[in-house]
């Protein structure tokens, strides 16, 4: 098994730079096309060029804008990772091409300083700082060849434009670390300030000695504040504002003290950015974890300018005009204001950052897609788009925020959403999701769920399965009063209907029926949708994956498979693959045949399991989806990893085939003559149509992909 992994790694890694040299050659990059918004950090202004702008992401991205922030273009992926959070950005001010970029990651001390000269299409990482995760930058006004970093290591300063570094807090300093914000004084670039998850610290002489900023008496920090941005007035440098998350504060003599800035409510001191507007010192924006808040008045007063469920994570004022103001959001993107941030719209033109998880496109119109967005709350939900995903809009009323795990469609053409709690069906009349309610049907017995779906009777969704477990234990004659039992006073006294409020993991058609794997088990519905029943065995809880194709429909959890030849109304087990540690992906074919993949590769089974083979020139690993596409009667296959390349496989020959995205994948469908995919965190992408092939050239007849020999190998 062992010689087996080796010589399958070696061969795959030969085939597919191969193969990507050659798919290069014919086809253009697969370009992105939203849906527009996502996580966005950080705003910077081109001190050369007003109307050019920099953002940050939380996925590794830098974009620019030429207009103000109306439309955004990806430039690069810092450190060509998806993982590095960009919260720290200069544009040098003597150099417009010259970026520095600091880099950290959310859950682990890893990041570092990233280097651009070329106006950020190409990143060098800056090496005294590698591996550190710096979450705040500072350019010297007087001095611009003195940067000042702060890491979760310290303060470190460059005096060489960002070239080399050097640590000026002391190594060892129990206090001066988990560096959040830094500061310089405007005139003399000696004066630092740093704000850590503690407390903010200055230094007067470039990093020889430290003081720490806490005030006394009644002007005093609260002890135990994470300071998240440090102010200092470029014209009154003896004033300096700082954010923490325990309220606002301002100090007027260099922060020997400290008075604290009343006017927003508690729940909203988690300020994240303070930015005074350029063009009026006394206009003061306060970036929160609840929204943004102004003062015109120096911090004396203060207005809420959006609504609380907004994540602000910085703001920008242009400088040329005070009444357009930027602001960067979680989930909502870049939002713009033209009435110095009085009333905002989203302004995310060519910025995506969605995490896709679910996808279905309209039977009765082809051109119509729809995805399931995680993690967006109401910026998030389903999106929809008419003209095969150039453009999309958001239709999320009636969901209230909830994730999309799972996108369906009933025959009757109704669209069906699975949610983290929740079923809900689409009111295409209202433009509008109605949740799915519980059934008030007594419970049934546990040798019900292998009886044919259109003569059991609904339950409620949710019922106790500890009484199922208990009752399995009975001989068939207790089992049989037990129900008649149960029948008897149902009868009498029926049941109260309950929502089903669980999570909801994949949704697919299978002939008249639609079934559901769940959090309760498997779910069917007969009728479009409207109500819902357990159609499962009782191992069908731990079910997470589905597919169909006509009457065929295979389920999985982690370790295991079940086949269904009948709509879901009976369930085979079905043996794995010896080499399979854990099942990813499924898909079935309509001849019956069972595709599973995980983190080993790919098989198929013609004979419900009893053996297994890997299709020839399949090789791959790290498996996350399959899909069977009816309307071109192919598997497609996409991996993990660093793997771009969308594997797609001809039936019923199974000829493979492939397409190179470029783009590292969750899944990848067809729309048409074309493929489209969903990125890890960056939405939809979408292959262009083929250029120079011939229609009679194998590739041109899959739209655009390299046709590969055919065959099988017996594993």
């Amino acid at each position: 098994m062992l010689v087996r992994s080796k010589f399958c790694s070696l061969l795959v890694s030969a085939c597919l730079c191969t193969l990507a040299a050659t798919a290069q050659f014919h086809t253009a990059p697969w370009l992105p096309f939203g849906p527009d918004g996502g996580d966005a950090r950080r705003i910077r202004i081109d001190p050369h060029d007003h109307a050019h702008l920099y953002l940050g992401t939380a996925n590794g991205w830098i974009y620019e804008s030429h207009d103000n922030g109306v439309d955004w273009v990806r430039l690069a992926r810092v450190g060509k990772r998806d993982d590095l959070v960009l919260d720290a950005i200069v544009v040098d001010s003597q150099n417009p091409k010259r970026l520095i970029v600091g880099a950290h990651l959310i859950d682990n001390n890893d990041g570092g300083v990233y280097l651009s000269n070329d106006g950020g299409h190409t990143w060098l990482a800056q090496a005294e700082m590698r591996g550190q995760a710096v979450r705040a930058l500072a350019q010297s006004k007087s001095d611009p060849n003195i940067i000042v970093a702060g890491s979760l290591r310290g303060v470190f300063r460059s005096n060489d434009g960002g070239e080399r570094w050097q640590q000026i807090s002391p190594a060892d300093s129990t206090e001066i670390h988990e560096i959040q914000s830094v500061a310089i004084d405007p005139t003399d670039p000696n004066i630092i300030y740093a704000g850590t998850w503690h407390l903010p610290w200055k230094t007067k002489d470039g990093g020889e000695h430290w003081n720490r900023m806490a005030g006394v008496g009644i002007h005093h920090i609260i002890d135990d504040s994470d300071v998240f941005s440090i102010i200092v007035d470029p014209e009154a440098p003896k004033v300096v504002y700082l954010s923490a998350c325990s309220g606002i504060y301002k100090s007027s003599d260099e922060g020997a003290l400290f008075d604290k800035v009343e006017g927003i409510p508690n729940s909203a001191r988690r300020t994240l950015v303070l930015l005074e507007d350029p063009h009026h010192l006394e206009t003061v924006f306060a970036g929160t974890t609840e929204g943004l808040w102004r003062s015109d008045d120096s911090g004396k007063t203060w207005i809420q300018t959006t609504n609380s469920t907004t994540i602000v994570n910085d703001v920008s004022v242009d400088l040329d005009d005070p009444r357009h103001v930027l602001i960067a959001t979680d989930r909502g993107g870049v939002l713009s204001s033209n009435d110095g941030g009085d009333s905002f719209h989203p302004s995310n033109n060519g910025f995506s950052a969605r995490q896709i998880v679910a996808f279905k496109r309209d039977v009765n119109k082809p051109a119509t897609l729809y995805v399931g967005v995680v993690n967006d709350k109401d910026w998030g939900g389903v999106f929809q788009s008419d003209n095969g995903a150039i453009s999309w809009t958001q239709r999320s009323d009636g969901l209230e925020g909830r994730d999309v795990f799972a996108l369906g469609q009933a025959p009757d053409g109704t669209m069906i959403a699975g949610t983290s709690h929740g079923i809900f069906r689409l009111d295409a009349t209202e433009e509008s999701w109605i949740r799915v309610d519980g059934i008030p049907m007594p419970a049934i017995a546990p040798e019900a769920v292998h009886e044919p779906l259109l003569t059991r009777r609904p339950v409620p969704i949710g019922r106790n399965r500890y009484a199922q477990q208990k009752n399995a234990k009975l001989t068939p004659a207790q089992r049989k009063a037990t129900a008649k039992k149960a029948a008897s006073a149902s009868a009498a006294k029926p049941a109260v209907a309950k929502t089903f409020d669980g999570g909801v993991y994949a949704i697919v058609t299978a002939g008249h029926s639609l079934l559901a794997t769940t959090s309760a088990g498997l779910l069917a519905s007969t009728d479009d949708g409207v109500m819902w029943a357990p159609a499962g065995p009782r191992g069908s809880v731990e079910w997470r994956l589905l597919a169909a194709a006509t009457q065929n429909v295979v389920a999985a959890g982690l370790h295991s498979v079940e086949f269904s030849a009948d709509e879901g109304q009976t369930w085979s087990p079905v043996k794995l693959p010896a080499e399979l540690t854990q099942v990813a992906a499924v898909a079935v074919e309509p001849s019956g045949a069972i595709w599973v993949g995980g983190r080993e590769g790919v098989w198929v089974s013609s004979d419900a399991g009893n053996a297994w083979i890997t299709p020839k020139n399949l090789y791959v690993s790290t498996v996350n989806n399959i899909y069977y596409d009816e309307p071109s009667d192919r598997i497609v296959v996409t991996t993990g990893g660093m793997n771009s390349i969308v594997f797609l496989v001809k039936l019923p020959k199974r000829e493979v085939e492939y397409a190179v995205a470029g783009w590292d994948l969750r899944f990848a469908r067809f729309v048409g003559d074309h493929l489209i995919a969903a990125t890890l965190y960056d939405g939809i992408v979408v292959q262009p149509r083929t250029m120079p092939l011939s229609a009679n050239t194998p590739a041109a007849a899959s739209g655009g992909v390299i046709a590969v020999s055919p065959g099988s190998k017996q594993d």
